[in-house]
């Protein structure tokens, strides 16, 4: 199981619109978009879980490409410390 970034999103996306864009690569596990304790409001970044082998060609296929019009930054996450 691996964890992708996703940076850059669009303050609109919805864990449903993510989950969209990333099932043509393969089965999405979970979408944890991020959003400010505070306000509420998203922070344009968030986390989708898809198995190792999916996951490498949904992060080759997405990185810097445009959705929601915006160039989205996805790659693997770096784990927690």
């Amino acid at each position: 199981m691996k964890s992708i970034y996703v940076g850059n999103l669009a303050y609109s996306a919805t864990n449903e619109d993510i989950k969209e864009l990333f099932s043509k690569y393969g089965n999405v596990v979970s979408v944890k978009l991020v959003s400010d304790r505070e306000t509420g409001r998203a922070k344009g970044f968030g986390f989708v879980e898809m198995e190792d082998d999916q996951a490498l060609k949904a992060i080759s296929s997405l990185d810097n490409t445009e959705f929601m019009s915006r160039t989205i930054r996805v790659n693997e996450a770096n784990p927690k410390r």
